[in-house]
């Protein structure tokens, strides 16, 4: 009893804390930039993408409580992937109301993040049924890595990499190639092929995920070559409902095996 109120006092805590956040931050941005333009959709969706991820958050942290303990590190790091986005888009949403410019930098320090954060999740789902191994942690977690890195120096402007952004984004294409690989055919596939039905239905959907979901980011970089200012206004709109969907949704799979597990484990009991 005693460690169920104490749980449950933490995770009121650290709400409480993320919402201070929240109105401190929303506070500042109305006192130095003014509020929001309600005609320009691009600063719409930066404020529906902040609020969702600030809400996906707080549900993860709370539901965390409701699973068994070894699924609980696999909903803290869900409720890390939000809470990491919904920090980083508090400052995208300023970038732009006040440049209006993609805040490419800030972008994917935020996909450095909670790409290889979601990429483990994988690996912790595996973990939580015993069928983990260090090795495929590693080479998701360096793919993602691989991919990020080409795909940043891809988009920026440093003159060290000019007229390699083809190239170098083809390397990262390949990296989330091998990622989707390691899903559908390679060793996480075939671990998972062995646990529950919900577990097995949210692997499934979060691998879904990660190739239909994120192939939106290619297609946003070929979109955006030489785009113009419409086009790069459209581009972050998509970029902001792909970061929505691709980090709530892929958190609720997660979230969704660890509750029918739990359930499926309370049963045997």
């Amino acid at each position: 009893m005693f460690k169920s109120n104490l749980k449950r006092t933490s995770s009121l805590l650290l709400i409480g804390t993320l919402g201070l956040l929240a109105i401190g931050n929303v506070s500042a941005n109305v006192a130095g930039d003014g509020y929001m333009d309600e005609t320009d959709m691009v600063a719409v969706s930066f404020w529906l993408a902040t609020a969702m991820m600030l809400a996906s958050t707080v549900f993860f942290m709370l539901e965390r409580q409701n699973v068994a303990p070894k699924w609980r590190t696999s909903m803290t790091v869900a409720a890390l992937v939000t809470g990491v986005a919904w920090y980083h888009y508090t400052y995208m949403r300023k970038h732009w109301e006040k440049f209006e410019d993609s805040p490419l930098v800030m972008r994917y320090i935020d996909w450095l993040i909670t790409v290889p954060l979601q990429v483990s999740e994988f690996y912790l789902i595996l973990a939580a049924i015993g069928v983990a191994s260090a090795a495929l942690f590693w080479r998701l977690f360096g793919a993602s890595i691989v991919m990020l890195v080409a795909g940043f120096l891809s988009e920026s402007d440093i003159e060290a990499v000019d007229g390699m952004e083809w190239p170098l984004f083809i390397v990262g294409v390949l990296a989330w190639g091998y990622i989707i690989y390691e899903l559908w055919a390679g060793d996480a596939k075939e671990k998972v092929s062995g646990a529950s039905e919900g577990t097995q239905f949210a692997f499934k959907a979060m691998a879904i995920i990660l190739t239909v979901g994120w192939a939106i980011y290619p297609i946003g970089w070929i979109m955006g070559q030489d785009a113009s200012t419409s086009g790069i206004e459209n581009l972050n709109i998509l970029y902001n409902i792909a970061d929505v969907v691709n980090k709530t949704a892929f958190g609720m799979m997660v979230w969704y095996a660890a509750t029918m597990d739990t359930k499926a484990s309370g049963s045997e009991e």
